[in-house]
């Protein structure tokens, strides 16, 4: 399991890493109208994304349950199934496409120069968008097979050429065009390569639509339209925040909150990475009837994803304003900062929920309660960010997102701990104390270099992070997972894997 979730922690940096080229690049090429744009398009296209109505999800779980019981009928009738729903789906992503992109310029007060380039690229979008459908179904097999390395390294091989494509090809022709049509190609590239995997690498599987059955669709449809209400909440929390501030605060806004908020989300694809690999491994758990590992894995997890939340979430509170000012431009150290600053909060309880607890309960098929909490959530967000906003700001919109985050992760958290029979109070005290208490001299440590050295420069907060990182790495061996039940992190183990 570790080895799967470190391939998707891989994946998450060489993704983090490639933005961290991209955005200020894309800024400069587009400018602070053009790059608002294109926030403005993604999140409009992405909200397409929930016409797949859970399919992916149910997809993985179904598929993981049938491999594990070695029926190979059963598993290529659902994916049979999947191809039908994703083929029928996409053409319907392209009739709503079209509506979208011919409202694009209506509905959003876009520059005039951008008009006639934004619904070029949107339209480009909506192809990616609805094509990106039938490329889903690669995914669900190999992970349904935890085969996440091999996906892993094709998904890895597609960030580096959307980042060759973007760097080369904007700066011949910087235009909202070109960069919808990069995308387009690395879907492409994906798909292609991860189908020839499959071929390869599982002989038993057929891709072939001849084998679409209503009955399979009818249990595909029993479990995914949750997953589809869970998709809309998550779109609500964090894909709507551009669209409020795009009608009320004016495209010009966008970029300083989707800088902060794209740090939050891709510290989330670490957790997600955790997410990734629970959810099919809790479906393989329960179908074998082993439910102590199952809160083995649920305890383990969820301390070691807090872990990992509170070390970058540390540095991104503390340090991450002046990063973003390096990063962009000085100008969006203070608004760019409060906001990460306020969703960071937030994320110490959800995260943790979201990479461990959720797809914990998807797995074990028990997805109502979450699902109403999640949408909850989004509808909760979406209408405390519209109010918020104009009073307060880029800083009403986060706390907007901040606070229906907490409550969702409370809900979350008591629904699973019931489910796997784990008090609440036997949670928080394994998981919680030490954890907290071993990331407090980290934390001064942190308050030194902001304080104490000022630091400002790229080198500066480059050491400051690797001197986090090495005290958090004492604090883990020598204090939080001393004794641990679930974790062997002594320092005889960590001997012993420095010597293997």
């Amino acid at each position: 399991m570790l080895r799967n979730i470190g391939s998707n922690w891989v994946l998450t940096a060489v993704t983090i890493g490639a933005t961290y080229f991209l955005t200020p690049f894309i800024i400069r090429m587009l400018g602070q109208d053009g790059y608002g744009t294109w926030t403005l398009i993604t999140a409009m296209t992405g909200y397409m994304s929930l016409l797949a109505l859970g399919v992916p999800m149910a997809c993985v779980r179904y598929l993981a349950q049938h491999i594990t019981e070695g029926d190979a009928q059963k598993t290529n009738d659902v994916i049979g199934s999947c191809i039908g729903l994703y083929l029928m789906i996409g053409a319907a992503a392209i009739v709503l496409g079209l509506a979208l992109t011919a409202g694009l310029t209506v509905v959003y007060d876009i520059p005039a120069a951008l008009q006639t380039p934004a619904r070029f690229a949107c339209a480009l979008m909506v192809v990616q968008v609805a094509a990106g459908f039938i490329g889903l179904l690669p995914e669900g097999i190999m992970f349904a097979h935890h085969d996440f390395v091999a996906r892993n390294i094709v998904r890895v091989a597609s960030v580096v050429l959307r980042l060759g494509l973007t760097l080369g090809l904007l700066s011949l022709q910087p235009s909202l065009v070109v960069l919808a049509a990069v995308q387009l190609t690395t879907l492409a590239f994906d798909f292609s390569a991860s189908l020839m995997l499959i071929r390869r690498r599982y002989p038993n599987v057929r891709i072939r639509l001849r084998d679409f059955e209503w009955k399979t669709v009818r249990r595909i449809f029993s479990f995914s339209m949750y997953v589809l209400l869970l998709a809309a909440g998550a779109r609500l929390s964090f894909e709507t925040d551009a669209l409020v501030i795009g009608a009320m605060l004016g495209v010009a806004a966008i970029p300083f909150y989707a800088v902060a908020n794209s740090l939050v989300v891709y510290l989330m694809d670490f957790t997600i990475a955790i997410a990734a690999v629970v959810a099919p491994m809790a479906t393989k758990l329960e179908t074998e009837g082993r439910r102590d590992e199952l809160r083995s894995m649920f305890l383990k997890w969820s301390k070691i994803s807090l872990s990992l939340t509170l070390m970058a979430g540390l540095f991104l509170m503390v340090l991450g304003p002046r990063f973003i000012g390096w990063w962009i431009a000085p100008e969006y150290e203070a608004p760019s900062g409060v906001v990460l600053e306020i969703l960071m909060v937030s994320c110490f309880a959800f995260l943790p929920v979201r990479g461990v607890a959720l797809p914990l309960l998807l797995g074990l098929g028990k997805p109502r309660i979450p699902t109403i909490a999640f949408l909850a959530t989004g509808v909760l967000n979406l209408i405390m960010s519209i109010a918020l906003a104009r009073p307060y700001g880029l800083a009403g919109v986060a706390i907007g997102t901040a606070i229906p985050n907490l409550l969702f992760a409370a809900v979350v958290l008591v629904v699973a701990c019931r489910e796997l029979g784990i008090g609440l109070a036997a949670y928080f005290v394994y998981v919680v104390p030490r954890a907290a208490l071993g990331a407090l001299p980290p934390l001064a440590l942190l308050m030194w270099f902001k304080f104490s050295v000022q630091v400002q420069t790229l080198p500066g907060l480059v050491t400051a992070g690797v001197a986090m990182v090495a005290l958090f790495s004492v604090m883990w061996i020598f204090f939080i997972y001393r004794g641990d039940p679930y974790v062997d992190f002594s320092p005889r183990r960590v001997r012993e894997w420095s010597r293997a």
